[in-house]
């Protein structure tokens, strides 16, 4: 057997373990999972400083499941030690996340510049800090690991949309070995570009994170259209809310959960529907009454989904 050979039986086994486990999720969905064992805070919504700040935050959230950003604890030494932290308090990490350099959210031109993986000029060193991540995320057991891949381009781009599928392959095949799916961030493109996008990069082990509140930020869409198109790549759902800009090329508005123009009665019963049974991570990005705003969100997904 050649070397080529060797590795793609070992890529296809471990993509296989991959999918496995979404099959699995949604085999869950359909047994319905309680909504105890489903609901959880995304770490970086807390703005915690160390992993002891994080645990000391989530108790006052009353949720003992977190989405961990990975990135802190790859360069920041307060953060060296928080799976451990996390085992002793009882507190389950469902799932990590992984940034990029060089973004800059500022307006919605500066982002589709600096976004993901998309920008040549910050791609060594993304590449470089994404192998680190997927080293941790293996470390700490995680099966599915999310990120904003950037602003992807459509088919008719031929020469970026071939260069950044390869960036995404190449990404998605250093997961797969260690058995870890990946979620890319929604609401950037059109659900369309988005669906084209993954049908065309042929990964079985990448999917979405799905965010409807994204798509109302960025003004790319419907979010209840966009969940019955990328239904069968939802490996998560981001709860947040938002509402739309009335000046078209800006920002839209981050509001808390239940405020904002998300249908997540809708939303939630389309995904329902559709056997996702995985984490509906709480994300709150914007205000100073956080804790207090992912509380809310908690009580409204009790609401909807008892």
């Amino acid at each position: 057997m050649t070397v080529e050979s060797t590795r793609r039986e070992f890529l296809r086994t471990s993509v296989a373990g991959a999918v496995a486990a979404g099959v699995a999720q949604r085999a869950l969905g359909a047994a319905k999972v309680p909504l105890s064992e489903r609901v959880a805070v995304c770490s970086w919504s807390l703005e915690p400083k160390s992993a002891d700040e994080l645990l000391q935050l989530l108790a006052q959230t009353g949720i003992k499941r977190t989405q961990i950003a990975l990135d802190p604890i790859r360069t920041d030494e307060k953060w060296k030690d928080a799976a451990q932290k996390c085992r002793a308090a009882g507190v389950s990490l469902v799932s990590g996340m992984f940034g990029t350099k060089g973004e800059d959210y500022t307006t919605l031109e500066s982002i589709r510049r600096t976004g993901g993986v998309v920008p040549d000029a910050t791609w060594d060193e993304n590449w470089r800090n994404i192998q680190q991540d997927a080293e941790l995320a293996q470390q700490l057991g995680l099966k599915l690991v999310t990120f904003h891949a950037g602003f992807l381009p459509p088919q008719t781009e031929a020469e970026a949309f071939g260069k950044v599928q390869q960036r995404l392959r190449q990404i998605a095949d250093h997961f797969a070995a260690r058995g870890i799916a990946l979620g890319m961030e929604t609401g950037q493109e059109k659900v369309d570009t988005l669906a084209a996008f993954l049908r065309a990069l042929e990964r079985k082990n990448v999917g979405v994170n799905f965010d409807p509140a994204n798509i109302i930020l960025y003004g790319s869409g419907d979010p209840v259209a966009a969940v019955k198109v990328l239904l069968p790549w939802v490996r998560q759902c981001h709860v947040k809310d938002a509402v739309r800009t009335r000046t078209p090329g800006t920002w839209g508005e981050e509001v808390p959960v239940g405020k904002g123009q998300v249908d997540w009665k809708t939303i939630l019963k389309a995904l329902e529907a559709g056997g996702f049974g995985g984490p509906l991570c709480i994300e709150r990005e914007a205000g100073n009454a956080r804790v207090a705003d992912i509380r809310q969100a908690r009580e409204q997904l009790e609401r909807l989904v008892g």
